[in-house]
C-alpha cells in the first residue's frame, strides 16, 4: 500500500483551507455560521489530502465520485450559508460579478452549468490529468466547488439581487438537480469495460478490479445524490409551512432591493455617459 499510495501532505491545499478558516474566523462574528465553516472546510480538507484526495485522484472512481459529491452537496451549501448577507452582497457588487451570478440564479442555466461542467471534470481526459499533475488535481477540485456553489443559488435563496425561487420551486429544482449531478452514472453501471486509464491499483490498494470499482461509482452518484438533495428539499417545503409562509410564494428581501436599486443606477450612468457631449 505504501509503494502504491505514499504519503503526500498536499502543502498548498492545506495553506488555501487554513487562510479560509482564518479569514472567515476574522470577518464573521455570528457562531453559528463560525461552526459552518469550519464543518465546511475540514470536510474539504478531510476529502482533499492524503489518504482520500490521493486515492481519489490515482486510483479509485467511486472514490473520487464520493469526494466530489462531498464538495458539492456538504462544502459548497455550507460555505454560502455560513457567509452574512452583507459579505454576500459585498462580493457579488462589482458588475461582472453580480451580472454572472444574477444569470446563474436561473434553475434552468444553474442546471446546465452543473450539468455540463460538472461531467467535464469526470470526463476520461480530465480525470487522467488529474491523476498525472497535482496542480490539476487542484484545479479540477476548485472547478468542483465552484460548480457545487452553483448548484445551491438557487436552492438556498441567499445571494442578494437574484431571482428567489418559491420554497415549492426551490425543492422541484432541487428534484431536477439529483438528476443531473448524477449524469454519468448509467455510462459507469453499464459500461463493459473500464474507462479511465489514469486510474490504477484498484485490485491491490482496494481488493477490487477497476470495472467493479467503476459500477460502483455509478451507484454511489446515485444513491448518495437523490437522498441530501431530496431530504434539502424536503426540509424547504416543511419550514415553508412551519413559517405560515405560502408554499407557492416568491419572497423580497431588503438586499434584492438594494441590488437593484444600485443597478438602477448604474444604468443611469451608462446612459447619462452615453448622451453626454464629447
Amino acid at each position: 500500500m505504501a509503494a502504491l499510495l505514499p504519503f503526500h501532505l498536499h502543502p498548498f491545499v492545506v495553506a488555501v483551507i487554513v487562510a479560509a478558516a482564518v479569514v472567515h474566523h476574522v470577518l464573521v462574528t455570528s457562531p453559528r455560521q463560525r461552526v459552518m465553516a469550519r464543518c465546511a472546510l475540514l470536510a474539504l480538507l478531510l476529502v482533499t489530502i492524503w489518504p482520500v484526495g490521493d486515492v481519489a485522484a490515482k486510483v479509485s472512481l467511486s472514490v473520487a465520485t464520493a469526494q466530489r459529491l462531498v464538495i458539492m452537496l456538504l462544502v459548497a451549501p455550507l460555505l454560502l450559508l455560513s457567509l452574512p448577507t452583507a459579505t454576500l452582497a459585498r462580493l457579488s457588487r462589482p458588475p461582472l460579478v453580480d451580472f454572472v451570478v444574477r444569470k446563474l440564479a436561473h434553475p434552468g442555466l444553474a442546471l446546465a452549468t452543473v450539468t455540463l461542467v460538472g461531467t467535464a471534470t469526470l470526463m476520461p481526459p480530465v480525470v487522467d490529468w488529474g491523476a498525472r499533475s497535482n496542480a490539476a488535481r487542484d484545479l479540477v477540485l476548485a472547478v468542483v466547488l465552484a460548480v457545487g456553489v452553483v448548484l445551491w443559488i438557487p436552492a438556498l435563496a441567499v445571494m442578494p439581487g437574484t431571482r428567489r425561487l418559491s420554497p415549492m420551486a426551490r425543492a422541484g429544482y432541487l428534484f431536477a438537480a439529483s438528476l443531473a449531478v448524477t449524469s454519468l452514472s448509467f455510462v459507469w453501471i453499464f459500461a463493459r469495460h473500464p474507462l479511465y486509464p489514469g486510474l490504477h491499483g484498484q485490485d491491490a490498494l482496494l481488493g477490487v478490479t477497476p470495472l467493479f470499482d467503476q459500477q460502483l461509482a455509478g451507484f454511489v452518484a446515485k444513491f448518495a445524490c437523490y437522498v441530501p438533495l431530496w431530504w434539502v428539499a424536503f426540509v424547504i417545503f416543511a419550514h415553508a409551512e412551519d413559517r405560515g409562509v405560502a408554499v407557492e410564494e416568491t419572497p423580497l428581501h431588503w438586499a434584492d432591493v438594494e441590488r437593484e436599486l444600485l443597478r438602477l443606477d448604474r444604468r443611469r450612468s451608462r446612459l447619462l455617459a452615453r448622451h453626454r457631449p464629447s
